[in-house]
């Protein structure tokens, strides 16, 4: 089969070097993009009468007749024809005859194929915002469940102070908030047409990239036709974000981890999200919350890898940046299953109150409202931290929780130290004594959860 490109050459191309440099096998994706983009070039054309009027709209009429094809999945793609867009060019060639070769006119794979990203771009980034919300609403759905439990809040996994179970679960909302504002930011970026720079220095034809802007839907046109086929930034933002998305993704998903295990118990996740183990019959593994952690790494690697890739090419298009796709087709797949199988599991998690209670009796939580009440009474914070660090070591001597400490034990420390100590002391005093600005305090998550509910329903 003829190269469209194999005017020049005297031999063919050896067969394992077309096996080596086809993308067909996975840029077969962009096939509906291709198409799109396509179409709104021919029209442009035969507007423009580059080519006849009657020929762009026999090239429409063949493109929209492959694109039937291809969703009905009865197109054949071919490996010889090296990549997504040659095969549907072969196809229209094929289908309406010579004219179809005039599709080409104006254009080049550089600037077609980095049309074809960003429009696959752009889609994804939709997409993937509509998972986050999906997401942002199973959490604040949970904390809505949930507005009455304490549990304990960790610093390096140790108890550190009580604070609303529905505060901990919103501290995730605000993650998943600044990264669906990431990829918001990043749409008007990607949303930039090339086409029209052709292979790097534009085109002497009277085109009209405005007309084909407007048919796509961009909102600008690129401003330099060299930068317009090499430039990669919106697919290293695009894995940049990512990886965002799926560290927090794979935090949230340790916390699982750790919360469903007997040792800790706070949570149960549905048996629709764990599985078995071949040998142990007790077992029940988070293995959907592991898988989500673990593919935070792959992730992480393609971001490197386009970085790698991208450092050292000099102006303008090398064929290495063919090695893009698989790289932001992963990412795009993993970080959208990653999302819609997180926002399910959520709605499978069951608390166990018991447990949550039992742990709040431990690692002396009640420590820092003890230093603050002094504070109250006059004392500096760093002597009341000494004198409540001292009480501490006193309760763990005794194995006493601070406030199965008598009157008369709480003075022996301070003569500031009165009745009202003890009303101050249950968890759930505590957090309500929280109500600063982003506090855990039941009025202030319920701010949140309002907040929230108006920013993401």
């Amino acid at each position: 089969m003829s190269k469209q490109w194999g005017g020049r050459f005297e031999e063919k191309t050896d067969p394992f070097v077309e096996s080596f440099t086809a993308s067909v096998q996975y840029d077969s994706r962009l096939a509906i993009y291709d198409i799109q983009a396509s179409i709104a070039h021919a029209q442009m054309l035969g507007k423009q009468q580059i080519i006849p009027q009657k020929d762009a709209q026999k090239i429409v009429k063949g493109l929209e007749s492959i694109r039937k094809e291809i969703e009905q999945g009865k197109f054949i793609w071919n490996s010889a024809l090296e990549d997504v867009h040659t095969n549907i060019e072969h196809a229209l060639i094929q289908k309406i005859g010579a004219c179809g070769k005039k599709l080409h006119t104006a254009r080049s794979r550089n600037d077609q194929v980095a049309t074809d990203m960003r429009l696959w771009t752009r889609a994804q980034i939709d997409t993937i915002i509509d998972l986050i919300i999906q997401f942002q609403k199973a959490l604040i759905e949970f904390a809505e469940l949930h507005l009455d439990i304490v549990i304990p809040g960790f610093t390096h996994l140790q108890p550190a102070q009580p604070v609303l179970l529905a505060h901990h679960i919103l501290a995730y909302f605000e993650m998943f908030q600044r990264d669906k504002q990431r990829f918001q930011e990043l749409r008007p970026r990607v949303n930039t047409l090339p086409l029209g720079a052709t292979a790097l220095a534009g085109t002497p034809h009277p085109i009209d990239p405005q007309f084909v802007a407007e048919q796509l839907g961009f909102k600008k046109l690129c401003a330099n036709s060299m930068d317009a086929v090499s430039d990669r930034d919106f697919l290293i933002e695009f894995c940049s974000h990512s990886t965002l998305v799926m560290m927090h993704l794979s935090r949230w998903c340790e916390e699982l981890i750790i919360w469903s295990s007997p040792l800790f118990g706070f949570v149960e996740i549905g048996d629709a999200f764990t599985t078995g183990s071949s040998i142990m019959p007790q077992k029940k593994n988070p293995d959907v919350a592991e898988l989500v952690r673990g593919k935070s790494g792959r992730v992480y690697g393609h971001l490197f890898s386009l970085l790698t890739l991208m450092k050292s090419l000099p102006l303008t298009y090398n064929r290495d940046m063919q090695e893009d796709k698989e790289a932001v087709f992963d990412t795009a797949d993993t970080v959208e299953n990653s999302l819609a199988v997180c926002a399910k599991m959520v709605k499978s998690i069951k608390v166990n109150k018991g447990n949550i209670q039992r742990a709040l009796d431990l690692g002396y939580m009640e420590a820092t409202d003890l230093a603050d009440y002094l504070v109250g009474k006059g004392v500096s914070f760093r002597d009341a931290h000494s004198i409540v660090g001292k009480m501490v070591l006193h309760a763990i001597k005794n194995r006493k929780p601070l406030r199965e400490l008598t009157l008369h034990e709480y003075k022996s420390f301070s003569s500031l130290f009165a009745e009202d100590i003890f009303t101050i002391l249950k968890p759930l005093t505590i957090v309500k004594r929280r109500n600063s600005p982003g506090g855990t305090s039941p009025s202030c998550v319920k701010k949140a959860l309002q907040k929230a509910k108006k920013i993401t329903f």
